[in-house]
């Protein structure tokens, strides 16, 4: 053993042992790995007996130091000699996911300094995660990089790179490294060819052409959407799938998993980490448990119509219920023994679901029912929640009146509404319709010009009958909005002219289901606009491309894209679950959303029409609807037209708190506006996501990205979408619409004709049409599941203010002043809810409004803020 020591000193150092101990030293390393999955948190055991094999083959897995140093021979960075994964081989004592820890020793010359990055290589035939790696250098220095990336065998000899935990901008960037940092960025940038494999990590663009499947059936053609004058959309992430057989413009579907699953490309580290995986899935199963067993337990007739309110009641289990069960199968998590406990959290988390004691397969019972279980049926409600419910941000102040829509008169008849004063003057509180305009009184929520294009093609499909909508509210004396009138218009068509039908609230609400049923088609726009709008395009859809960029033009060495980062985690994985089951031809939202096939399409109009960068800033929007002016004496450089706004008041105070964060970091690496211009990598990720991400918009006004305060305010613009505006619309999805006929998903029938027969027999029996002309039981029970899923939070969620490991200690100090305004935050809302003169915050429904508090436990809860959207 001396002999061959010896001989290794002399083959690295040309000299003796004694050489050795004067001219090297050790650097130790830690590096923590996981096994390829099988599925959820089973490792996957045929996998790893082949890397054994490999090993005994002499093909291992290999780690690389490189210096921040240039040799001054080679011309290029100073490496250490690769060093393997020693004792890959172990003895399994469970089957369950679990992470491995090995201890490295890397010999390196005296004065090779901090490794700035290394190069592991995998010579195994199956993947690995790799967790992390650190170093210990002999002056006790602990150094660590940026990992947690699947790790393929890709054939590549060099390996792949993983930088120091410590941002460079460009210009900075070590000589030794940046060669690398170009490299990283040109694998992850591809060339724009070939079908994606998921070893891949290339980010590149397509249109959504992957939203029809004419392969499967012909009636499943859907025009694409983006690189449309007709349908521009925002850019997704390009798989490469060949064309459709049937039709060339669409791409064809992916090939199902064994589960039956569609698996679009992403690249692999974009997919959820395990415990968000085993959490995601469970709530799937769990679900639609609740999904089937509701639908046994409702009598409905063949039309599957609910035959009354209460039937409807009876999905839900009671409040606070502890029926036992099935969630008693398992143990409880803290009594089995430790190396046990990973198997058991999918089946764990099946039966006894995060944040709830025990849920039998019933649905949970909604926030909007469980204080009063009649509030729903409340005018007050149904206005309240325009200001603090699921969709918040499309109410609009009423500048002129009559209302009057921007639509072609000539195609789609008078624009002017059909409310008129006589409708609405009785209940303004003494003021003339003028008054009340010019002392902002009056606010409508509008889904008119949105809407009105499409309703002949929409009622022209089985089972679905719309109006284009409009509410009208008026501000009372106590700032609560008080329903004025309702509007349902069907546009000229069939030879008949535009009908406009207007109605007025009646004294009892709960009991007038003429008015419930008018009320419900204002509802089910509202929910669509939420879905469609709201929520996926402006969310989900429109910061897709900013991902793409980001990992295509900032390196992970930039500070921006550590910025970044946590909100970009996952958002790829879940858009491309949405494109394959919820968005897709047949899916969920056309299954049971009353648009149908033209949902999609209705987005892409309101993208076309609406969207604009600027206008997603918080302070913008509220402007640009009315519900603020600029006001620079005010806390936040606005003021509120309804001060008792509850997610613009929550929001401003969380807007202001991420923009002093950004401005922080910000100046920690850009010593003035010059090096915001001067950054090559920054101007051409802002470059990319306007002229590429959003290529249909690239005419559009955009703000320049070449000051320090206008990086401040786009990077606030960008975190705040997959951040608060997601978490406003999306987490509330169950505790408001959980309850069909609170935002029925579906329409079904128009009012007949006044004086028809079927004006009679509705009127005999209101309640009756009322069910008839919403959701049925299995569009009900089927968008109840999904909102189950998209309102639920992990165990392992990261909320915003929560971040990886910082280095710098700038950064950190201002981190910790960023997390303590957030503590601030949490604790103004849970005042603001208890404050009794603030009427908004919860309404007859005592149903809080806590969408913007910035933490939360696991489960079903309508508050919590991630970072990033994970659902």
């Amino acid at each position: 053993m001396a002999g061959l020591v010896g001989g290794l000193f002399n083959s690295i150092l040309g000299g003796s042992k004694e050489d050795y101990g004067r001219n090297m030293v050790v650097y130790k390393g830690t590096i923590v790995v996981m096994k390829k999955i099988l599925m959820l948190d089973l490792m996957d055991r045929a996998a790893d007996l082949q890397d054994d094999a490999s090993e005994l083959l002499g093909k291992h897995i290999s780690v690389q130091l490189v210096g921040n140093e240039v040799d001054p021979k080679t011309k290029r960075a100073t490496m250490s000699h690769p060093r393997i994964i020693e004792g890959w081989v172990t003895k399994l004592d469970t089957l369950a996911t679990q992470n491995y820890t090995f201890k490295m020793e890397f010999p390196v010359p005296r004065g090779f300094g901090e490794p700035g990055a290394i190069l592991v290589k995998n010579n195994h035939p199956n993947e690995f995660l790799l967790v992390s790696f650190s170093l210990s250098l002999p002056d006790l220095t602990e150094v660590h990089y940026m990992t947690n990336s699947w790790v393929y065998n890709t054939g590549d000899t060099e390996g792949r790179i993983f930088f120091q935990n410590k941002p460079y901008l460009p210009h900075e960037t070590p000589a030794s490294l940046r060669e690398f940092r170009t490299k990283e960025l040109r694998a992850l940038q591809g060339d724009g060819t070939g079908v994606r494999q998921f070893s891949d990590r290339v980010y590149d663009y397509d249109v959504y052409n992957d939203l029809a499947n004419p392969d499967d059936d012909l009636s499943l053609e859907r025009p694409n959407l983006g690189n449309s004058l007709e349908y521009p959309y925002p850019r997704r992430c390009r798989t490469g799938r060949p064309p459709a057989q049937t039709n060339s413009l669409y791409e064809s579907m992916p090939k199902a998993d064994v589960l039956g699953n569609l698996e679009f490309y992403v690249p692999r580290d974009e997919a959820f980490e395990r415990t968000k995986m085993s959490d995601f899935k469970a709530d799937n199963i769990r679900s639609k448990g609740h999904g089937l067993t509701s639908k046994l337990s409702v009598r409905y007739t063949q039309q599957m119509d609910f035959d009354s309110i209460e039937s409807i009641k009876k999905l839900y289990a009671p409040k606070n219920a502890d029926l036992g069960g099935l969630n008693n199968v398992l143990p409880d998590k803290k009594d089995v023994a430790k190396q046990y406990q990973s198997p058991f959290v999918f089946l764990q988390e099946l039966m006894t679901p995060d944040g709830e004691k025990n849920t039998p397969l019933q649905y949970p019972l909604p926030g909007i029912l469980q204080a009063d279980d009649n509030a729903w049926q409340t005018n007050e409600e149904f206005a309240r929640e325009f200001l603090a419910g699921l969709n918040p941000i499309v109410i609009q102040l009423v500048k002129q009146f009559p209302l009057r829509s921007r639509l072609d008169p000539k195609r789609f008849g008078d624009p002017t509404s059909a409310i008129t004063a006589q409708h609405i003057e009785k209940n303004l509180e003494g003021l003339s319709i003028d008054k009340a305009v010019s002392e902002k009184k009056l606010f409508v929520a509008d889904y008119h010009d949105s809407y009105l294009p499409f309703v002949e093609r929409i009622n022209s499909q089985k089972d679905s009958k719309t109006y284009a909508t409009r509410a009208l509210f008026f501000l009372s004396a106590n700032d609560q909005l008080k329903v004025l009138a309702l509007e349902l218009v069907l546009p000229p068509m069939a030879g008949k002219p535009k009908l406009s039908l207007v109605f007025t609230p009646p004294n009892d609400t709960s009991k007038d289901f003429i008015w419930q049923t008018a009320r419900a088609h204002v509802a089910n726009n509202d929910i669509v606009v939420h879905q469609v709008f709201s929520h996926w395009t402006k969310c989900h859809a429109a910061t897709e491309p900013v991902i793409i960029a980001t990992n295509r033009q900032l390196s992970k060495l930039h500070p921006i894209n550590h910025l970044m980062a946590p909100h970009l985690r996952s958002t790829l994985y879940i858009n491309q679950g949405a494109r394959a089951k919820l968005i897709a031809a047949g899916g969920t939202i056309e299954s049971t959303f009353t648009p149908r096939a033209y949902g999609m399409r209705m987005a892409a109009v309101n993208y076309k029409d609406t969207w604009t960068f600027e206008s997603q800033a918080l302070p913008n929007d509220l402007i640009a609807r009315g519900m603020a002016v600029p006001d620079p004496k005010e806390k936040h450089g606005v003021k509120l037209v309804v001060q008792d706004y509850p997610y613009a008041a929550d929001g401003l105070e969380l807007w202001a708190a991420l923009k002093a964060w950004n401005a922080e970091y910000v100046d920690v690496y850009y010593k003035d506006d010059a090096a915001v211009l001067n950054d090559v990598e920054l101007q051409n990720w802002w470059w990319e996501i306007r002229n590429v991400g959003h290529a249909d918009k690239r005419n559009a006004k955009w703000p320049e990205a070449n000051t320090k305060s206008s990086l401040v305010e786009i990077l606030t613009t960008i975190q705040w979408i997959p951040s608060c505006q997601h978490a406003a619309v999306n987490f509330g999805q169950y505790a408001y619409a959980g309850f069909m006929p609170h935002h029925p998903t579906l329409t079904r029938r128009l009012f007949p004709a006044e004086g028809s027969p079927e004006w009679d027999d509705m009127k005999k029996n209101a309640e009756k049409f009322y069910l008839s002309a919403i959701s049925d039981v299995n569009s009900a029970t089927r968008t109840m599941s999904v909102y189950e899923v998209l309102s639920s939070h992990s165990a392992d969620e990261k909320y915003i203010g929560e971040r990886g490991l910082i280095e710098d200690k700038r950064v950190t100090a201002a981190l910790k002043r960023f997390t303590a305004k957030l503590d601030d935050i949490d604790g103004l809302i849970k005042k603001r809810n208890t404050d009794p003169t603030l009427k908004n915050r919860l309404g007859v429904a005592k149903l809080p409004y806590e969408l913007l508090r910035p933490t939360s436990k696991p489960g079903v809860t309508a508050m919590g803020i991630p970072n990033s959207i994970t659902i």
